[in-house]
């Protein structure tokens, strides 16, 4: 398909969008009086121009898909005049700029019950979903039993990945590949860093960090970027000795913000071991992940 005709779809996409969610806003929902007889559903590109703050010349060049500049600051002006939700904001932005809205501060997410279901379907496979943060906030039995013993009691620093990777002294003993996720996890961390970069949750735990931990200071000024999907992880339970696992990391389709780890032993053996761990609640014991 040729690349004027990819475009003339695009412009046709944000066209018929734009009518449609102006078109579901009546003038009361806007704060606007509803005025005289209105023809068609809706507010009018006038309307919609002035609640936005541009010139209805503009705004109705943009509907018409016709390439004009477009700043965020404008896009995110129509998005509140039109009240788009999350996913409509964006589909606005990749549609205009091609690129997704930023995203200034973080909120905390929730984890739908169907995802949890998900976790504990797994069985022997421990797993847990991680926020952008990297704070894990959801988890099945296996997670528990072989990381972290009762997760529920922890604070939020506690449940946070790289905090427990340079804070937690068993974190060298018992993962044999240390150095090498501890660079991986810090290139990701990073990389969400970007995206939350006005927020100040941010620059506290790095400096906490780089201040506790010599390793992770040296690898925050590598200044990596790194999104990891799979990989292979060694771990030495301080109770049943040697697990192997195939990890998978998994992006979830109802949040943007929140990612599925799951760890797939990779040997009956390994299986075994976690099947000891859930059926005897041996003692617990806080180790890395």
């Amino acid at each position: 398909m040729a690349i004027n005709q990819l475009e003339l779809e695009r412009h046709h996409e944000l066209a018929e969008f734009l009518r449609s969610r102006r078109a579901r806003l009546s003038p009361e929902e806007a704060g606007l009086p509803r005025g005289t007889r209105r023809r068609t559903p809706g507010l009018r590109r006038e309307e919609v121009a002035m609640l936005a703050g541009v010139s209805p010349e503009w705004y109705t060049w943009l509907e018409q898909g016709r390439d004009i500049n477009v700043s965020m600051q404008l896009l995110e002006s129509l998005a509140l005049v039109l009240q788009l939700d999350a996913n409509e904001r964006e589909h606005l932005f990749l549609l205009v700029l091609r690129q997704p809205p930023p995203v200034e501060m973080y909120s905390p997410p929730t984890v739908s019950p169907i995802i949890q279901i998900f976790l504990d379907s797994l069985g022997t496979s421990p797993a847990c979903v991680v926020d952008s943060r990297t704070n894990v906030i959801a988890w099945n039995a296996a997670y528990c039993a072989v990381f972290v013993g009762d997760f529920t009691t922890g604070t939020e620093r506690e449940r946070n990945l790289i905090w427990r990777i340079f804070t937690n002294p068993a974190a060298r003993v018992v993962n044999e590949q240390w150095k090498e996720i501890a660079r991986v996890y810090v290139a990701q961390f990073r990389a969400g860093y970007g995206r939350f970069i006005n927020d100040p949750w941010w620059a506290e735990q790095i400096a906490e960090l780089s201040r506790i931990s010599p390793e992770f200071r040296e690898l925050w000024a590598r200044h990596d970027v790194h999104s990891l999907s799979h990989g292979r992880k060694l771990f030495h339970h301080p109770i049943v000795g040697e697990l192997d696992f195939d990890i998978l990391w998994l992006q979830t389709v109802d949040s943007g913000e929140l990612r599925m780890l799951t760890h797939t032993p990779r040997n009956a053996d390994t299986i075994a071991k976690i099947q000891r761990l859930l059926n005897h609640e041996p003692e617990k014991m806080l180790v890395s992940t």
